[in-house]
């Protein structure tokens, strides 16, 4: 009886906090519909609710949005909206820091959290994954001797925490693992192992 009760626990759990998830994000995307004023939201319209209706719409208007902006006339108007808030003291500081990450990580040609790393933290003899963010800029780069890396150390089973670390390049690792596979192997605390590949070569430093 215990196996059988495991086994179905294995087959309804991932499928339960999958349903959770799945609607913990509907719903709340179901709230940006009380922006609208209330003789024009569905259910005033419809006379019934729609769960998903506003999921379904946040996702036409950032499409939208992207559309309107690849063009001369959108670009215009985002420098101007930019140009505004520039003007304002706390807004500029949060919406420039804000926006100069997300171009980082969600930019094509960047190498934000485009490699898993093996790196030995938080001592030696110790390993454990980080994922390459960059190379350090600024004055840092005035008080390091040799290349160095930035890498991020994610904690597990929340990823979203870490550490910010510079490394050198001669001692950091490339896997030869996605970051997905990586991220699922984080969040797991090692139980789910991405599947071994046949080895190329011994293990060797990121090459540039």
């Amino acid at each position: 009886m215990k196996k059988y009760f495991i086994t179905g626990l294995l087959i309804w759990i991932p499928l339960a906090i999958t349903i959770w998830v799945l609607y913990l994000i509907v719903s709340t995307m179901d709230r940006s519909l009380l922006l609208f004023p209330a003789v024009l939201q569905p259910e005033h319209v419809l006379g019934f609710y729609i769960p998903g209706l506003g999921a379904i719409l946040t996702v036409v208007v950032i499409f939208l949005t992207g559309v309107v902006t690849t063009n001369i006339a959108g670009q215009r108007l985002v420098r101007f909206w930019e140009g505004v808030l520039s003007r304002i003291p706390i807004v500029k500081s949060v919406y420039y820091s804000v926006k100069q990450v997300s171009d980082t990580l969600f930019s094509s040609s960047g190498e934000a959290f485009r490699k898993a790393l093996l790196i030995e933290y938080p001592r030696p003899g110790i390993w454990t994954i980080a994922f390459m963010t960059g190379q350090p800029g600024g004055d840092v780069v005035r008080h390091l001797r040799g290349e160095y890396v930035s890498v991020y150390v994610p904690t597990t089973p929340n990823p979203t925490s870490g550490f910010f670390l510079m490394l050198p390049r001669a001692e950091v690792v490339e896997l030869d693992m996605s970051v997905d596979e990586a991220l699922k192997y984080i969040i797991s605390m090692g139980v789910v192992a991405p599947p071994r590949r046949p080895a190329v070569a011994a293990p060797a430093a990121l090459e540039q």
